[in-house]
This record gives structure tokens, C-alpha cells and sequence, in this order.
């Protein structure tokens, strides 16, 4: 059995919808990260970053049981598992690679701090607020450029890329981008959103997502951005 410990984000999306595609069986266990539960010493023994996703499967290479953190390494992990969505060899394997390296190197961080800095922070910094943005509005253009060539990310076949920046695209609107500057992107997201799996995987703790224009309490903030998170544990 696999047990997916996540809180209804882009990333803890990534494996939900990951688990759908491979018509995984699974169990969600819930990681309320606004009221910090991880912090709990339970869940550090499986993502010592304090970060959701993680991921523990009993059925893991040899039969053993495994923990996985990381978002990208559990998609990877889930593709080898099943042979699904990455390719085991050649070329085609590193280009899938490469656009999941850019989700987890650029566009998930980048997006994080522009939504962060025009939503989330008390403070209203304009340059910051303008650098990510900024910085955002640059790899939406990477992708749509890349996107007016192939069908996918990786590509003409649907792969980890995709399900690793499609969650993140969705919420462009907290990026400050509009689809009215990434006519591809656009394209290639309402192609993905029709996917049973897609829309199935999206349902993940959905009761609890915030809603836009949600207010943080102070003690919230502490806990997802203040001494609370940046506490050494």
C-alpha cells in the first residue's frame, strides 16, 4: 500500500495525479502544514525538510518498504516503479529529465516567490514583487516556446514533465501572468485539464485549499514563514 502525506498544494498535486495516471491504489494522510504538523518528529523520519509531498510505499524495491521525499524524486520513483511516463533509456529519458529539473529548479521556486511576495507577504516589497514576477513571466515564455514546437513539455508523449509543471500553471493567476502572453501554454494546459486522472488527482484534500484572497492569521504565518519554519530541527 501507498500512503501519500500531502496538504492540497502544486507539488502534493504532482503525486496525486501521478498516482491517478498509474491507477495506483493509495491512501492520502493528511499534513495539515498550517497548523504545522510538519514539524511532528513522525513526519521528519520521512521528509527531514519538512516538506509535503512524501511518500511511503510497503511494496518498495525487494518487496522492503520505502520513504521517498521530494517531489520530483517521487515521480521519478512512481515512472520506475510502474514503466509509466518516463522513458528507461535514451535520449528521450534525459529530455523528460531536463523539463523536470526545470519545474523543480526554476518554475516551482520562481512561482512560489511571486505568489509569496504578491499575496502572501505583509510586507509589500516592489522590487521583489517585480523580480519574480518578472522572472515567472521569463520561463512561462520558455515553455511556451518549447510548447509551439512539441505536443508536450518532453515532447510528443505525455510524461512527469508535464504532471510536474501542469499544477503550477494552473495557479498563473497568483504568478501575475495572463494566457492572453502564452497562447501554447494555454493550449497544451486545457489538453492536460481533460485527462480523468488530471481532474481526479486535483481532488486531493480538496475541502481544505485556500481560498483565493484568503487572509493568514498571524500565528499561520509563523508557522508557513516565520521562526516557526526556520527553526533548526
Amino acid at each position: 500500500m501507498i500512503k501519500l502525506y500531502a496538504w492540497p498544494t502544486p507539488n502534493a498535486h504532482k503525486i496525486s495525479i501521478m498516482l491517478e495516471e498509474c491507477a495506483l491504489d493509495y491512501e492520502v494522510k493528511k499534513v495539515d502544514i498550517t497548523a504545522g504538523y510538519q514539524f511532528k518528529s513522525e513526519f521528519l523520519k520521512l521528509s527531514p525538510n519538512n516538506r509535503i509531498p512524501a511518500l511511503l510505499d510497503s511494496d518498495g524495491p525487494g518487496g522492503k518498504s520505502i520513504s521517498i521525499f521530494e517531489s520530483g524524486a517521487i515521480l521519478v520513483y512512481l515512472s520506475e516503479k510502474t514503466g509509466k511516463f518516463l522513458p528507461s533509456i535514451g535520449t528521450e529519458r534525459y529530455e523528460v529529465l531536463q523539463w523536470l529539473m526545470f519545474q523543480m529548479a526554476n518554475l516551482g521556486p520562481i512561482c512560489g516567490q511571486a505568489h509569496h511576495f504578491r499575496d502572501a507577504a505583509i510586507e509589500r516589497v516592489p522590487y521583489a514583487i517585480t523580480r519574480f514576477t518578472e522572472e515567472a513571466g521569463r520561463l512561462y515564455g520558455v515553455m511556451d516556446r518549447q510548447l509551439s514546437r512539441t505536443k508536450f513539455l518532453a515532447g510528443e508523449f505525455y510524461t512527469i514533465a508535464d504532471i510536474a509543471c501542469w499544477p503550477w500553471v494552473r495557479v498563473h493567476r497568483y504568478h501575475g501572468q495572463l494566457w492572453d502572453n502564452y497562447s501554447y501554454v494555454k493550449r497544451w494546459f486545457d489538453k492536460i485539464s481533460l485527462r480523468p486522472a488530471v481532474q481526479q488527482g486535483m481532488k486531493l484534500l480538496s475541502d481544505y485549499r485556500r481560498k483565493p484572497h484568503e487572509v493568514l492569521n498571524e500565528k499561520t504565518r509563523d508557522i508557513l514563514f516565520g521562526s516557526s519554519q526556520m527553526q533548526r530541527r
